[in-house]
């Protein structure tokens, strides 16, 4: 009975077999997944436990129990070691430690009257193969996606980045379901800054369980009321890797394809890896694109909004008796056709999203054609309405990040409600609100708009455009990493031929 007044922290050992028996049993409620197994050997005796379908049944039978029952020796904690020593071995005293140890697949063997339990590390983890990226699609460069299973993505990762100064640091998360988690970074050029405050961040953070890595994020980002990402989310180890080299931190979670890269910028939502794997002039007319994307995406349908119903000034004449013409049938306002048409994209999109792949591309497509041209032919919207919404939807796709993209589509509502209320100047007062709030933001306390603010002329070249690979000798300067060179610059401006 003493025994079971002790703490889950404390020390439980040393303990008679039955007693041992009857505090596992309690703690997992009768599960009959609980395997608990007793065997004795000269008036010895000793328990092997571990919870059945989290365990390799092969390996504990034929490399396990059978070297335990054939021992010569007399059966001890330190016997049993060095004479089955099978995979990750190590000793453990507090139940809290083997509670937590025997639900992600580890074999407990206890010898009655010892201090310790000898555990082993075989679980049984049910993973998927390497698949391509499902929301990050590339043209060019790997295509190799995360997986759920943790060992797998740090494989990946180390094939990746090959350097002995890669640091994968190990956490445990979770008040009642632990999982790990790993803070990796490159020792030799993260920031210290950085390290030590995602570490801290990890570490306090208190709760019963981490579902996923999104959800880590939301914990431990900077600000949780505004509506942009701080850290970016990725399932591409290349994008991963290239980050780590940049001199940035990663966290990886158990049982989630997807990793997290810190700190991000704003800019660094617009960027895709192919923006590397391109010739820098490609490169640069892409992230053009992206950024004239994103304008058009925001402002362009609150634009249409504000003339119709304020400014018809600002309208080319032409221009504007073919819209008035359209919308001589419709018999809401701009604001409210507006907004009953983004409604209905967001409605397609979102339907695409949870149906099955085939059917989903058919009724994003289809439905769409269908009820655009419907909706213009009942004169509940205008024919150029249609097509203004629809591009600014298609601006909406080209920004590589999913998190990114889903915000700059709610953007737009708020926007829309302005310009329908105030016209241009209730636009211009949600542009100034906006600029001013991504001002505020940090991502792990570094500035969001770097290199934008504060100015950086040297890290320009990195976000807005692209350099030829010569000219990017340098890292990003606005994270501090510890090292700012990548190359010499003499050196990559050298070329010679064979024969000099």
């Amino acid at each position: 009975m003493r025994n079971r007044r002790k703490k889950q922290s404390d020390p439980i050992f040393p303990l008679k077999i039955d007693e041992l028996k009857r505090i596992m049993e309690r703690k997992f409620e009768n599960n009959p997944d609980l395997a608990f197994s007793i065997y004795e050997q000269a008036n010895k005796k000793v328990a092997v436990f571990s919870i059945s379908y989290m365990i390799e049944a092969e390996m504990v039978e034929n490399y396990l129990l059978r070297p335990l029952l054939r021992m010569e020796e007399e059966w001890s904690k330190e016997t049993i070691m060095n004479e089955i020593p099978l995979g990750e071995s190590d000793t453990k005293d507090k139940l809290e430690d083997i509670l937590t140890a025997i639900m992600i697949g580890e074999v407990f063997v206890y010898v009655e009257g010892e201090d310790a339990v000898v555990s082993y590390l075989l679980s049984n983890k049910e993973k998927r193969d390497l698949t391509q990226a499902e929301t990050e699609s590339l043209v060019l460069g790997p295509k190799v996606a995360f997986t759920e299973s943790i060992v797998t993505n740090l494989n990946i990762i180390r094939y990746g980045i090959r350097s002995t100064d890669l640091v994968m640091e190990r956490l445990e998360i979770g008040e009642r379901a632990s999982r790990e988690v790993r803070l990796i970074y490159l020792k030799s050029i993260a920031d210290d800054a950085d390290v030590n405050t995602m570490r801290q961040r990890l570490q306090d953070l208190k709760v019963d369980e981490i579902e996923d890595t999104s959800v880590l994020m939301q914990y431990i980002e900077d600000s949780s009321p505004t509506i942009f990402p701080q850290f970016y989310l990725t399932e591409l180890p290349d994008r991963f890797a290239y980050s780590v080299m940049k001199g940035r931190v990663g966290v990886l979670v158990e049982n989630s394809p997807s990793s997290l890269i810190a700190p991000s910028s704003f800019f660094s939502f617009l960027e895709s890896t192919e923006d590397l794997y391109m010739r820098w002039n490609a490169g640069t007319f892409l992230r053009f694109l992206r950024f004239i994307a994103l304008i058009i995406s925001v402002l362009l349908t609150p634009a249409y909004v504000a003339a119709t119903t304020f400014h018809y000034e600002i309208i080319p004449t032409q221009e504007l008796i073919t819209i008035g013409e359209s919308r001589s049938v419709v018999p809401f306002p701009p604001i409210y056709e507006a907004l009953l048409l983004e409604f209905s994209i967001e409605l397609l999109r979102e339907a695409g999203a949870r149906l099955p792949t085939k059917i989903g591309q058919t009724i994003g497509i289809v439905g769409g054609i269908v009820i655009g041209t419907a909706a213009v032919e009942a004169g509940i919207t205008s024919n150029f309405l249609v097509v203004l919404v629809a591009l600014s939807a298609l601006a909406s796709f080209t920004i590589p990040n999913y998190l990114m993209s889903t915000s700059v589509r709610i953007l737009r509502f708020p926007m829309i409600i302005l310009a329908g209320t105030f016209g241009m100047v209730g636009m211009m007062f949600g542009i100034c609100f906006l600029i001013i709030h991504l001002l505020k933001l940090k991502s792990l306390g570094r500035p969001y708009l770097a290199p934008i603010y504060p100015f950086r002329w040297e890290d320009i070249n990195k976000v807005l455009y692209r350099l030829p690979m010569s000219k990017q000798y340098k890292r990003f300067v606005s994270y501090q990493p510890k090292d700012f060179i990548r190359f010499g610059k003499r050196k990559s401006a050298e070329k010679k031929d064979i024969d000099e």
